[in-house]
């Protein structure tokens, strides 16, 4: 099984949506997994899709970031040892994403804008239509692999809502800096291209291919923070008295945090850090150090960074995931991020290896060239 394969084309798919979405109903008026929602913040008179000012994006930021972490009235379940309990499976599957797209402007959307968001989507588009193809367009012989489609939409679990955290619709899970991007400074981008987190482009052997690609580790998914993508976007939580485990469904990696514990020594470098939790109230608060360079999630951090989670039960039906990342040596500020982790039925078993068949289909075609003599360096660096 390969990974990150390219996606099927944007503009395609929005013309095709476009010729349907007119007169169809709006199946998104009522999210499935939560409860009743709180209303919604208000926005500015004109579109929040249009250019706000930086003012207007900062109160915005902070008024979201300021609403109370758990739905008004509610009161969680608990374990014998009093703390809320966490435990089921959890979904991150949605439209939003970790940074905010160029066509959003704003944090937050109404009914209206998200609504419509939702229709004009890429992947909602291609989930609704397949993209209007039939088998006679090469969907069984590999054909519309030219367009760019690893996969059909059958194969896909993106989501398909933006993400009603707090009751409010979220166009980025970034929250902080309220252009909802990563802050990178200038010296965090040398350390990053200086220090390449993962290998992914050699074809002498496995360990010049991505730790993903190698069924290894998937950092998008096993955080922190904890990010969505293309499938397999649940999470299993068990709890104890003195550990909670996250489980991801893509690889099913694991994450072990050890409650009021100390860190363990820097030499024990995990892909996915070293996270150790406390309870403040009712609200599970985990911090991260000394991840691996080659591991972590989407926040890359240097030996001195950290990363603060916090969950908290936010009803019924969603639990509330806070991350900030802070790393002065990489970035110019704390960043910080908010997603509601919905039900979700199952963790799904992911055979990874099983259908691994690009790794050993890579690696042949690299013994083919030497046999050829022919180099697989080329343009200044090895490309497939």
């Amino acid at each position: 099984m390969r990974f990150m394969l390219a996606p099927a084309s944007a503009l395609a798919m929005i013309l095709v949506g476009q010729a349907n979405a007119q007169n169809a109903p709006d199946p998104y008026k009522v999210n499935p997994f939560l409860g009743k929602a709180t209303a919604a913040p208000a926005v500015p008179a004109a579109s929040s899709l249009e250019a706000a000012t930086s003012l207007e994006a900062i109160a915005e930021s902070r008024a979201e970031m300021a609403k109370p972490r758990s739905e008004p009235g509610y009161s969680p379940p608990r374990l014998s040892d009093g703390h809320p309990d966490l435990q089921g499976v959890w979904s991150n599957a949605s439209n939003t994403v970790l940074t905010r797209p160029a066509k959003f402007s704003s944090l937050v959307m109404n009914d209206a804008e998200a609504a419509k968001a939702r229709r004009e989507h890429p992947q909602n588009i291609r989930q609704a239509t397949d993209d209007n193809q039939k088998e006679a367009d090469g969907l069984l012989n590999g054909r519309d692999l030219a367009a760019g489609r690893g996969y059909n939409s059958f194969w896909i679990d993106p989501g398909t809502n933006y993400s009603l955290t707090k009751g409010t619709w979220c166009t980025s899970w970034i929250v902080d800096p309220p252009n909802g991007q990563i802050p990178y400074s200038e010296d965090g981008r040398k350390w990053l291209a200086s220090h390449r987190r993962d290998r992914g482009n050699g074809f002498d052997n496995p360990e010049e291919r991505s730790l993903a690609e190698r069924c290894i580790f998937f950092g998008r998914s096993a955080g922190p923070p904890l990010t969505n993508g293309l499938y397999n976007n649940n999470y299993r939580i068990t709890q104890s008295a003195n550990a909670v485990a996250i489980e991801a469904e893509m690889i099913h990696e694991t994450r072990i945090i050890r409650l009021n514990a100390k860190h363990d020594p820097a030499v024990l470098n995990r892909y996915a850090g070293d996270s150790i939790g406390w309870w403040e109230g009712d609200t599970l608060v985990v911090e991260t150090v000394n991840m691996n360079s080659t591991g972590g999630g989407s926040a890359p951090l240097t030996p001195s960074g950290k990363i603060i989670e916090r969950f908290t039960r936010y009803n019924e039906k969603q639990v509330l995931y806070e991350f900030e990342v802070d790393d002065p040596a990489l970035y110019t500020q704390v960043w910080k991020g908010e997603m509601g982790l919905n039900a979700a039925p199952n963790l799904y078993e992911y055979a990874c290896h099983e259908g691994n068949y690009g790794l050993s289909g890579i690696l042949s075609g690299g013994r083919a060239n030497d046999r050829k003599g022919v180099s697989n360096f080329q343009n200044g660096r090895r490309e497939e």
